[in-house]
């Protein structure tokens, strides 16, 4: 059974550009990683937990911060190239992240050392331009931006839409 996971991908609306929020993964695997690495917030859940309640939660949880209200878009699953099965919603929403917090996790590091050491699951969540968003995001991510586009047509993602 491949293990599953759920997100959220908030959008808003700037000058006419559509913007993501992506999440840069935290830890010394990722630190030097940017292009390619980005990825929806997200996390695991277990089979026959709600997909959208583990969205909500993971969100909070690598964020510290609520998924805005609004209603949702189901942008469907995909698996990703280590067979994680990724189902993802976009909500539309224009969340300030400078207070975002992420949640931790223990790793030994360096390697080998025996000490435990305490990382962010996520260490930055920035705003970026779709553009900008299919370079920074995890391949295996790219087809939800595709999908969030092509649910409206760009001109009615327009800051009074």
């Amino acid at each position: 059974m491949p293990k599953l996971s759920a997100g959220v991908l908030l959008y808003r609306a700037r000058g006419g550009v559509v913007e993501v929020l992506i999440a840069h993964p935290g830890g010394p695997f990722w630190a030097r990683k940017d292009n390619g690495a980005w990825s929806i917030p997200k996390g695991e859940y277990t089979e026959g937990e709600d997909p959208w309640a583990a969205a909500q939660r993971e969100f909070s949880e690598e964020l510290g911060l609520p998924v805005p209200a609004g209603p949702r878009l189901d942008l469907g699953q995909l698996k990703q190239s280590g067979g994680k099965v990724v189902t993802a919603f976009a909500v539309r929403g224009d969340l300030d992240v400078s207070g975002a917090r992420s949640n931790t996790f223990e790793l030994e590091w360096p390697r080998g050392s025996g000490t435990m050491r305490e990382f962010p699951e996520v260490d930055r969540v920035g705003w970026f331009s779709v553009a900008q968003a299919s370079v920074k995001l995890l391949k295996g991510q790219l087809a939800f931006l595709d999908r969030l586009m092509a649910h409206s047509d760009p001109a009615g993602f327009g800051e009074g839409a």
